[in-house]
């Protein structure tokens, strides 16, 4: 995406009204691999804003389904009301839960990852932006991110996404649609 593409959803951002108490929350959604990150960095980099990443939080390899509900409750029913939210990171490398971070009210907040976009996520929401790209380019980019690790579950996770996005409709309830094919 070029930098005029982000100043213009900046722009977008703040055109919108807070939905979240006072903070404007961003969801960044899309099948794993497809540039979600990158987008949502950027836009945090250039919006001075902090990020949220689902990967840090997801409760495992089959946690996709959990995990739209567990960030509205723990984090953003706290940041409606202008109180910190509260989430346990995941231990990948033990698989159970790790340390609490804490989320604090701010002018922006951007959520990061598959399910930021959830039914029950988006009454949170100012702006919702769908990232696809395709399929073979998406297994590309995540198991030359996360190599072997990733490798044995992208049938798994491929197919919790499936599920999820076909009940959810997240694509159709986004404002706005990114393609990553380059």
């Amino acid at each position: 995406m070029t930098s005029q593409r982000y100043a213009d959803l900046i722009g977008l951002v703040h055109q919108r009204e807070p939905a979240c108490g006072s903070t404007r929350v961003v969801a960044v959604d899309g099948p794993s691999g497809s540039g979600k990150t990158s987008l949502a960095d950027q836009l945090a980099e250039m919006a001075g804003a902090p990020v949220l990443h689902l990967d840090d939080v997801y409760p495992g390899w089959h946690g996709l389904a959990a995990t739209p509900p567990m960030v509205a409750r723990s984090v953003l029913d706290a940041i409606a009301v202008d109180a910190v939210g509260a989430i346990h990171r995941w231990d990948w490398a033990h698989d159970r839960p790790g340390p609490v971070m804490h989320v604090p009210p701010a002018p922006v907040l951007i959520l990061d990852g598959v399910g930021s976009g959830a039914a029950v996520i988006r009454p949170f929401l100012s702006l919702l932006i769908w990232v696809d790209a395709p399929t073979e380019l998406r297994k590309r980019r995540a198991l030359a991110r996360d190599g072997e690790t990733y490798a044995p579950f992208w049938d798994i996770w491929a197919a919790q996404e499936a599920a999820h996005f076909h009940a959810d409709e997240t694509r159709r309830h986004a404002d706005v649609l990114a393609r990553t094919d380059g």
